[in-house]
């Protein structure tokens, strides 16, 4: 795999112009940096640097240090020991705002947006200008975000007057970029962390296109992603952390993912899709030329022990039909049948009774109680099995908890440990111990490793594989198509709300995969036989 030139491909969304920058000094950095949570050692003597013209890529597993080295380079945490260094000299960053002030940004994962206020409002949020007399300056906001979206190359694609609760994760990104970017000091160092998770693939260009300009100003770029076609395509340099020290720093041209695999891991990853075809002749779930307002004269059929991959690219269709069959969209025509017997519509609880599970694309929205433990998390879907006339036996809610926990290796110091404390990857496997309590005999699993280290997905594909084996119907969603690949008995390509054809394991790849998603005619080309 190569990386990109530096000049963007095709036309450049973002094309008003960035102040240039002030002439380079010294790459910010930080020098022999430890820190300690109590007895928990989350950095130990990290130094690197981040060169000014560059984009330095910080690559490791969930817990690595990633997110920890980032709060200190931005006021959010001191580090035990070591320091920071701005413009060759040593400083001390103990406030966000004094970060800041240094010229140091971050574009968080999930864009704190405020949602009654207007995306004006939202970008100068704290520093609003005043007339006399400190009334609100209108028209001075007004010109100043006209301005400012003209600079950076957004007025198409943001509407200054929209409210925060109206917008989509790509503008509520957009409005993160515009906040690091204005102000009264100029940025030095600005860190991207996930900025792709909830971006389409036109969005996603339109990003790298400016952070390529930005590059290109003579800015610091850090950028922390999972995703390693994203990595080759951006970064110079990429450095990575495990178990909070600094493995190696790797050139992005001289390098490539298997090696940056073994620093992350320690090991090498390359069988982590290997697994025995267990596919059964028992048709468990069978979809007839469902319709949704959504998806339109779908047919589907999985077997026992089959893992069936749903491709296609946003918007395509795939987590309606999923919340169509968990109950959660209504039907308007055709049948879904597990085991023979018609799926309720619009009925979830109904719907996991008869045997099917969903583990939705949102984690945290949508499957996790993000306040409870992990203990009440697992338990949800089975508490019907645990009561003993209104109570729940607790003793035995506990057992089960604790067996799944074990059973998949969930990272957690106990079970009464609130989830929203674990890393994506420990979520997602309370997600999946959830539904392994439950015994289904089907489960879908919407985008089961977005936002998952290398590591962690390695664990989720051979619970994946542990399923098939016992039997469990699986479909799995996912837009990473080597993921797919490397799991699926067969391929099943959706566009437009529609099926657009299928592909048995051996026929797959990711171009043919490709030309069903973008096929221009929703004509279906199914293989033969492929869903007999």
């Amino acid at each position: 795999m190569t990386r990109a030139s530096h000049s963007p491909a095709g036309p450049d969304p973002s094309e008003g112009q960035i102040e240039e920058a002030s002439p380079p000094s010294p790459s910010p950095g930080i020098v022999d940096v430890t820190k300690r949570f109590g007895a928990v050692r989350a950095l130990g003597g990290v130094t690197l640097d981040f060169p000014r013209g560059q984009v330095t890529a910080l690559m490791g597993e969930n817990g690595a240090g990633k997110s920890t080295l980032l709060k200190i380079l931005t006021g959010d945490h001191q580090p035990t020991q070591g320091h920071i260094v701005l413009g060759g000299e040593r400083v001390v960053l103990d406030s966000p705002a004094k970060a800041r002030t240094a010229g140091i940004r971050i574009i968080p994962q999930e864009p704190e947006i405020i949602p009654h206020i207007s995306v004006a409002e939202n970008v100068y949020a704290g520093a609003l200008p005043r007339k006399s007399g400190r009334r609100f300056d209108r028209a001075e906001l007004r010109r100043r975000i006209d301005a400012d979206l003209a600079r950076l190359g957004f007025a198409d694609v943001l509407d200054p007057n929209l409210l925060g609760s109206q917008l989509t994760p790509a503008q509520r990104q957009l409005v993160e970029i515009m906040r690091a970017l204005t102000g009264s000091t100029a940025a030095t160092l600005i860190a991207f962390d996930e900025p792709t998770s909830s971006l389409a693939e036109h969005e996603v260009d339109a990003l790298f296109a400016l952070i390529r300009r930005l590059r290109d100003q003579g800015i610091a770029i850090v950028y922390v992603s999972h995703r390693m076609q994203e990595i080759f395509q951006l970064a110079d340099r990429i450095a990575v952390l495990r178990d909070g020290s600094l493995v190696g720093v790797q050139q992005a041209d001289t390098t490539n993912e298997a090696e940056l695999v073994r620093l992350m891991v320690g090991r090498d990853l390359s069988t982590m899709f290997v697994r025995q075809r267990v596919a059964t002749d028992r048709l468990v779930l069978d979809v007839k030329n469902l319709t949704t307002d959504d998806v339109h004269d779908i047919s589907l059929r999985i077997h026992a022990g089959e893992v069936v991959g749903l491709a296609g690219l946003i918007g395509a269709g795939r987590s309606e039909l999923a919340l169509a069959l968990a109950g959660d969209q209504p039907v308007h025509s055709g049948t879904a049948t597990l085991d023979g017997v018609p799926l309720p519509s619009g009925r979830p609880g109904a719907v996991i009774r008869a045997g099917l599970g969903l583990a939705p694309e949102e984690r945290k929205a949508q499957a996790l109680f993000l306040q409870q433990s992990v203990r009440a998390n697992i338990s949800q879907v089975v508490l019907d099995r645990l009561r003993r006339s209104r109570f729940v036996r607790r003793t035995a809610e506990r057992e089960l908890a604790q067996h799944y926990t074990d059973r998949l290796r969930v990272r957690t110091p106990s079970i009464d440990h609130e989830v929203r404390k674990l890393s994506g990857g420990n979520q997602q496997k309370v997600v999946l111990a959830r539904w392994l309590a439950r015994k289904p005999k089907v489960l879908i699993l919407d985008e089961p490793t977005r936002g998952i280290d290398v590591g962690a997905k390695a664990e989720i594909y051979q619970i994946i594989a542990d399923l098939a084996a016992d039997g469990v119907a699986v479909l799995v969603i996912s837009s990473e198509l080597p993921e797919l690949l490397g799991l699926a008995d067969r391929v099943v390509v959706m566009q437009g709300g529609r099926i657009t054809g299928e592909l048995n394991h051996g026929e797959a790849t990711e171009e043919t995969i490709l030309q069903l998603a973008m096929a221009d005619d929703i004509i279906s080309t199914r293989t033969p036989g492929a869903s007999s």
